[in-house]
Formats: structure tokens, sequence, C-alpha cells
């Protein structure tokens, strides 16, 4: 299972995403400029040039025909997927952070950080299929005061609600409608670093720095299972065709020589998301791993790491053929 190495990015890499058939990778890094590459055999398609900070995130319309980011720069911008064309920018107070597109495109959700005196925030802005009727004013706000960073937003139930993952380790549900929280819970003791929603839209798997990932129901928000990952998870996602998780991380350099000679590892992991076992490691990034994805087919995975490298797996014959991992 040889990898192509893409190498697009000089600082640390923030989130992998891919498109709704799974042609297209986006990656989003700390050096301000996302890069989008065919998923099949890795060739840079183009950079989308525009922020001036850290992009965070990003989210595809189902139609591939438009992205949306989130930066560092107090901004979330709307390209034109094709030409990279900055279509809209939504200009904000304070940095933004995470980004998700709604069930047909038509709003998105764009968190903010807390920043002087303002809490964090979850704008709802309406997306215009006419860009030239596009505004910047959001038709919803919500706010917690105490949630910190909210480091990952999901609209859920046909865009009835909203989830969110922030910094005191909650995971919230919101009233998209009245803009009201309905519910929250303690899922981890440290930050949720990310948070990806299964193929049927009824579990979320999340990523802490608090050393587990875990999987959630999307209704109750009750832990249903946990993956004990010994060192800082970043990321993890959920394989659309196996009981599959996979989970990327590893300790700052830093703090490798402080610690067990384990915990400084920089393996993507697979667990079986039932057993919760442990079945296998891919090694290769010489940091921690920032970003993992599953293709949307299932038969690749992608991972993003702290040396600035997208690494992008195709998994040979025999993990579809190995009866026990299945």
């Amino acid at each position: 299972m040889r990898p192509y190495l893409l190498k697009g990015h000089e600082r640390p890499l923030t989130q992998l995403r891919f498109n709704r058939e799974g042609d297209l990778l986006l990656s989003c890094a700390k050096d301000k400029s996302p890069t989008l590459w065919f998923s099949e055999d890795g060739k840079r398609v183009g950079t989308y040039m525009g922020h001036n900070g850290t992009v965070w995130t990003a989210d595809f319309t189902l139609d591939s025909t438009r992205l949306i980011t989130g930066s560092a720069d107090s901004s979330a911008r709307l390209w034109d997927t094709e030409t990279g064309e900055s279509l809209f920018t939504f200009q904000f107070q304070e940095p933004c952070r995470a980004v998700d597109f709604a069930l047909g495109d038509d709003m998105a959700a764009i968190s903010s950080d807390p920043f002087m005196a303002a809490p964090a925030r979850i704008h709802i802005v309406r997306i215009e299929e006419d860009i030239t009727d596009q505004d910047a004013t959001p038709v919803r706000q919500m706010e917690s005061d105490k949630s910190g960073r909210v480091s990952r937003v999901q609209f859920t139930d046909l865009n009835k609600t909203l989830l969110t993952a922030s910094e005191d380790g909650c995971l919230r549900r919101w009233d998209v409608e009245v803009g009201k929280m309905i519910e929250e819970k303690q899922v981890h003791e440290k930050q949720v670093q990310d948070m990806q929603l299964s193929l049927d839209g009824t579990h979320v798997v999340t990523a802490s720095t608090d050393r587990t990932s875990k999987l959630v129901d999307v209704q109750t928000l009750e832990t249903l299972k946990n993956y004990n990952t010994e060192r800082p998870a970043n990321s993890a996602a959920i394989s659309p065709i196996y009981d599959h998780i996979l989970i990327g991380g590893g300790q700052e350099a830093s703090q490798v020589t402080t610690t067990s000679s384990r915990a400084g590892r920089f393996e993507s992991r697979f667990f079986h998301k039932i057993f919760g076992e442990e079945f296998g490691t891919v090694r290769g990034h010489f940091g921690p791993i920032n970003a993992v994805a599953f293709h949307p087919d299932g038969r690749s995975f992608t991972t993003g790491g702290e040396d600035g490298y997208v690494r992008l797996h195709h998994f040979d014959a025999d993990y579809f053929s190995t009866r026990f991992l299945n």
C-alpha cells in the first residue's frame, strides 16, 4: 500500500475533505492557501488564493461547484471550485473556525472564536444561487459563553438541528429554526479536535486531546464506544463500507522526549468500530497527524500531518478479502 505523497503546503495541515463523488480532495493548512487535488492519482488541480490566515476547515456543495472555507483572518469565503475565483466573503470580527453546508446547500453554518469580550458564536447564513443576490448578514446567530472555541459544526436531522463540538469537551445540539441550544453533554475531558458524521447520519466519531476517540449517538449524545489512543487524537473518520474507525494524532514533537517512546509515534491507527480493538497501523508522517478522511467509496484514505504532507493511500486487495476485518 504505497501512498502518494502530496506536497502542496509549507505549514501543518488542518483538515482534509473529499467531495461527494470522491474524485476531488481539498487540503487546508496553516499556510492560508487551500489546495485541490485529484484523489485518484494525487495530481494537483490548483490553489485558492485570498485568505490571509490559517484556513481551518472547508466544505463542498453536493454538486462540487462551490466550496466554503473558514479562516483565522476572521472571514469565511465562498469559492468557485473549478475556476478558483473567490465569489463572496463573509467578514466577521473574530477568527472563523468551522464551516458546513446544509443539506440542499441553501444555508451554511460558520463558527467564530471567542475574542476579547465576544463569546463563541455560530452564524447561519443564507447561500444564494445567484451570487449577485448574496448577503453577508446572518439569518440567525447562536452564542455560547462557556464553550470556548467551536471546532466543528454539522447539520443533522434534515437541517433541523446543528451539532457542534467545542474546546470544553462538550457536544451540543442546537435548534436551527429558533437558534436555541437543545442539549449539551460532556463527552471528553479536554478539547474536541475533530468530529465526523457517519454515512447514515446517526452517529459521529470524535477525536480529543484527552487521548480518546468516541462514537456518539447524534440524537441522544450518548457515548456508544470508546477508543483509547494513548496519545492526543487530532482527527477521526468512519469507514463508509466497513465497521472501521481511522484515527490520527500523536504527541507534540517538543514533548516526545519527556514521555514514553510510544506516545510520539505518528501513525494512522485503525480500530474496529464495534469491538473497539486496534487491528492496524500505517506509518509515514514525521510529526503528529492533524487530519484524516476516508474516501466516499471506502477504498482509500488520506492523512495530513504537522510535516505539511498529504499522504493518499489506496487499500491493497487484502483489506477487502481478510474476513476478520469486515
